[in-house]
């Protein structure tokens, strides 16, 4: 199967021209990191965890030697925890909770220990050193559950579910499963093969996966209802928002998350990138400029509407995106895009911001060959449409129980983007293990009646 899935992306994508940040650790340096660890008893490092990964315990397994029980632990509570060892803000969640931070003394690199733990197990089971830590049981009684979107919630759920033997296949609208994991983090966090690889350990444990299947068109949500015990979302967000000004359609302007998905499951396009604008302060955005300030464009600005202390980016991306030569404008809000006589992008027009509103006179022209727009994205309203029951909030989002995924159709459960509007990888995978673990325990507690 891996290679199966492998074959889907081209050699020459443009992600492979960006090195991975955070090497793997060697053994030797995996072991003197781990061996800092205090194990705390009380570990803030677990609370900040949305998985609640026992993170002392698989620290002291690698500082004695038992990798393999490392990966155990880790994978009991995060079945993705190879791609949320590379892809988590530890900075912002269990690294930035490690009480060294408290004395001014570097924390433990505990993303880094948890991608040494999966990523080791992993290549002695790729090569036929290890057998699996986990094997699907046998149901006398197996549920079939569909879930829409083959994303890290959707992944998480059915992994959890299969392992108890129930059949879950999951119907995916792109022709490569993965979801963010695969098309949108950034490639010097994890490549979109290292996606696949996980992906396929989920297939591993039974699960179908039927891509190129949107729910809508070529499957209506009537026949997932009527065919399967449970109905799970667990899609994405949507298209990338736009910003509605003068030259926006056209060559040259793109949405961030379009283009990201590009760089990464496209083949590269030949030429320079030039000179680069993005327009947005998110997480996507620095992303983005770091991407193509690594990629070599001849200057990237990062455009921005507000002040730098305002931006909802990561403090630690950003500054990461300086020191790669990535220029923040700050205060100037986009008002046109600007092209020559023959519809060639040349610049980004942009004014001044003042107390939230535009100086008049104070526009000017940012030289770009290329602008990438990070202001949001669309929700997927037409998912819940399909679904009778199943409704969705002001802001678009999925009505769902953040503790087990209920919405109002008792068949249907949802988690991910789709109802917190955009977090953390953790988190869907948090959200899509939690749906699963609630049906287990239904289904035991009406089985035991």
């Amino acid at each position: 199967m891996t290679s199966e899935l492998l074959r889907i992306l081209p050699s020459d994508r443009r992600e492979n021209a960006l090195a991975d940040k955070k090497p793997l650790y060697l053994a030797a340096e995996a072991r003197a990191e781990a061996e800092r660890c205090l194990y705390c008893a009380d570990a803030p490092c677990i609370k900040a965890c949305p998985t609640e990964i026992e993170i002392p315990t698989f620290i002291k397994q690698i500082a004695t030697g038992n990798v393999d029980g490392s990966a155990k632990t880790i994978f009991d509570q995060n079945i993705l925890g190879y791609s949320c060892a590379r892809v988590c803000p530890v900075e912002v969640l269990c690294v930035g909770s490690c009480v060294y931070n408290g004395w001014n003394k570097e924390p433990i690199q505990i993303g880094r220990l948890q991608r040494f733990a999966t990523e080791t197990h992993g290549e002695s089971v790729k090569h036929g050193k290890k057998k699996p830590l986990y094997v699907a049981k046998k149901n006398a009684s197996p549920k079939k559950i569909a879930l829409i979107g083959a994303g890290p919630a959707s992944l998480a759920c059915a992994a959890s579910l299969a392992l108890e033997g129930h059949a879950c296949t999951i119907f995916e609208k792109r022709a490569v499963p993965g979801g963010l994991n695969t098309t949108g983090i950034a490639p010097y966090k994890l490549h979109a093969e290292d996606a696949l690889h996980e992906v396929e350990m989920v297939l591993g444990l039974g699960v179908e996966l039927k891509t190129s299947v949107e729910i809508g068109r070529q499957v209506s949500g009537s026949v997932l209802l009527k065919d399967f015990d449970v109905v799970y979302i667990g899609v994405g967000l949507g298209n990338d928002s736009k910003l509605g000004i003068p030259g926006e359609d056209g060559p040259g302007v793109m949405g961030a998350v379009e283009w990201i998905e590009e760089m990464k499951v496209s083949p590269a396009k030949k030429g320079s990138l030039g000179r680069v604008a993005v327009i947005g302060a998110g997480n996507t955005a620095i992303d983005v400029a770091r991407e193509c300030a690594l990629l070599g464009a001849d200057l990237v600005h990062m455009i921005y509407r507000r002040s730098k202390n305002e931006m909802s980016g990561y403090l630690h991306e950003m500054n990461g995106a300086r020191k790669e030569g990535v220029v923040l404008v700050e205060n100037r809000q986009p008002v046109a895009f600007v092209r020559d006589s023959n519809g060639a992008l040349t610049a980004v027009r942009v004014a001044k911001m003042e107390d939230g509103k535009i100086v008049p006179g104070s526009e000017g022209d940012i030289p770009c060959a290329h602008a990438f727009v990070a202001v949001g994205q669309s929700k997927l309203r037409e998912i819940a449409a399909e679904l009778p029951g199943v409704e969705v909030d002001a802001k678009g989002c999925v009505v769902a129980d953040p503790k087990t995924g209920a919405t109002g159709n008792e068949k249907v459960f949802a988690g991910g983007d789709c109802i917190n509007g955009g977090k953390e990888v953790v988190n869907a995978v948090a959200n899509g293990r939690d749906t699963a673990r609630f049906l287990i325990s239904r289904w035991l507690r009406a089985g035991a009646k």
